[in-house]
């Protein structure tokens, strides 16, 4: 959400931000709406101060016996009554409208922000490892011998639809090694509280974290009105809305393993072949919730621990700042990290690292006091992938396939699997 009284400071500002981000001025808009809204509330005090001042007349009027006087007195305070009442009615009617429009908006970018129209025009910023080379043709995850029978996207189809999958097996073993790894490493390495949270969630904590009301159609909700999360940044952001946080608990860095359901609008044609985009999948989530000026540093942190992941994996990755027009809807500054498919030979998104600025807090009512200052402070929301295990998976098995159709398991991922390294072509942990 915007702060009205940044946008009526440097209006100008605010339509130069937007249009960083490929959309048409809304200031004027805005500021016509809050104009108006601030008439009415003027008005209505006008007529409060009005009405009490008849109402003080009222008996005098009628001590003194002015009966004519006490009659146009009174009737004066029911009439500035009933205009109270329309005025207030109105003014709340513009009100929103005005937060309707507001909490449509996307966030501002940062200033060092890269201008850009899409993914083409993204920064790279960081490259680790190199790209395997084989001596055969690299397959894609879902046609590799020792995946074949443990992934079954047919039967997944039959029980629930298309962009489903059923893993059995050893790659339903390696599917969860990858998330306990991940979870295991932030906890234990990184620095961040686990957090276990409901995957149902009310209007209230969709629209804090920036999903409703414009994105509705890319989740899922319930017939008794409960949203499907698509990511556990929504629960673990909404941790702190409506709180007044102890200064002294900054930064709070929570991370969750959940289930993530996405309906994948707009998405139709793209990716349909394995499982790479999916409607329900696992993610490891990271959120932070920080001072102000600590949000930027924070981001680099969060990323390098994404990074992190990948390296202790030994998956080649790169990182790009992305540019304005490819950013989500309430981010100010993302870090995308990319990993390497062998199977289509090119990099693929694995994590999306996002500074939030207040945007969030404000959506939210997060807010913090500093000591010896009696004014609050809305707080810094961040929120990247630790990292999503489907993917994630899928870049271990194409990364770590061999020629005889086995598949090489990461080092740093055996403790996980009992010592187990490998999946022969046959489909069995060895």
């Amino acid at each position: 959400m915007h702060d009205i009284r940044l946008i009526r400071e440097n209006p100008e500002g605010f339509d130069a931000a937007l249009a960083k981000r490929g959309l048409a001025p809304l200031s004027s808009q805005i500021l016509e709406i809050d104009e108006s809204r601030r008439a009415k509330i003027t008005a209505a005090e006008t007529a409060l101060a009005d009405r009490n001042a008849a109402s003080k007349q009222v008996g005098a009027a009628k001590a003194q016996g002015l009966e004519e006087e006490f009659e146009r007195l009174r009737a004066l305070v029911a009439d500035k009554k009933a205009q109270i009442g329309i005025l207030e009615d109105e003014a709340k009617d513009e009100d929103e409208r005005l937060q309707e429009l507001l909490a449509t908006i996307p966030n501002l970018p940062h200033d060092d922000v890269p201008e850009g129209a899409d993914e083409e025009d993204n920064v790279e910023i960081h490259r680790w490892g190199t790209p395997v080379e084989l001596d055969f043709e690299a397959k894609e995850h879902y046609d590799l011998p020792a995946v074949q029978g443990s992934m079954d996207f047919e039967t997944a189809a039959k029980l629930s639809g298309s962009r489903f999958v059923v893993m059995s097996g050893a790659v339903a073993r390696a599917h969860r090694a990858l998330a306990q790894f991940m979870i295991d490493t932030h906890t234990s390495e990184n620095g961040l509280t686990e957090v276990n949270t409901p995957v149902l969630v009310r209007d209230e904590a969709m629209h804090g974290t920036g999903q409703l009301p414009k994105f509705a159609e890319d989740s899922y909700q319930t017939t008794n009105g409960w949203w499907l999360i698509p990511t556990s940044e929504v629960t673990l952001t909404n941790l702190v809305a409506g709180e007044m946080v102890d200064e002294d608990t900054l930064p709070r860095r929570y991370t969750a393993h959940s289930l993530c359901f996405r309906s994948e609008a707009g998405s139709a044609g793209r990716d349909t072949s394995g499982m790479l985009r999916q409607h329900q999948f696992e993610k490891v989530e990271m959120v932070s919730v920080t001072k102000p000026e600590d949000s930027l540093a924070e981001l680099d942190r969060m990323t390098d621990c994404a990074q992190g992941i990948l390296e202790r994996l030994e998956l080649p990755y790169r990182t790009v700042v992305l540019c304005t027009g490819d950013m989500g809807f309430g981010a100010r500054k993302t870090h995308d990290i990319e990993v390497w498919l062998p199977g289509q030979n090119t990099y693929r998104e694995i994590s999306s690292c996002s500074v939030c600025g207040d945007f969030q807090a404000r959506r939210m009512n997060a807010r913090f006091k500093r000591a010896g200052e009696k004014k609050p402070e809305f707080v810094h929301t961040l929120n990247g992938s630790g990292l999503a295990v489907g993917r994630c998976l899928i870049a271990v098995l194409e990364n770590g396939q061999q020629a005889d159709g086995s598949v090489e398991l990461p080092k740093a991922l055996h403790p996980w699997l009992g010592g187990k390294t490998r999946i022969n072509a046959d489909g069995q942990m060895a």
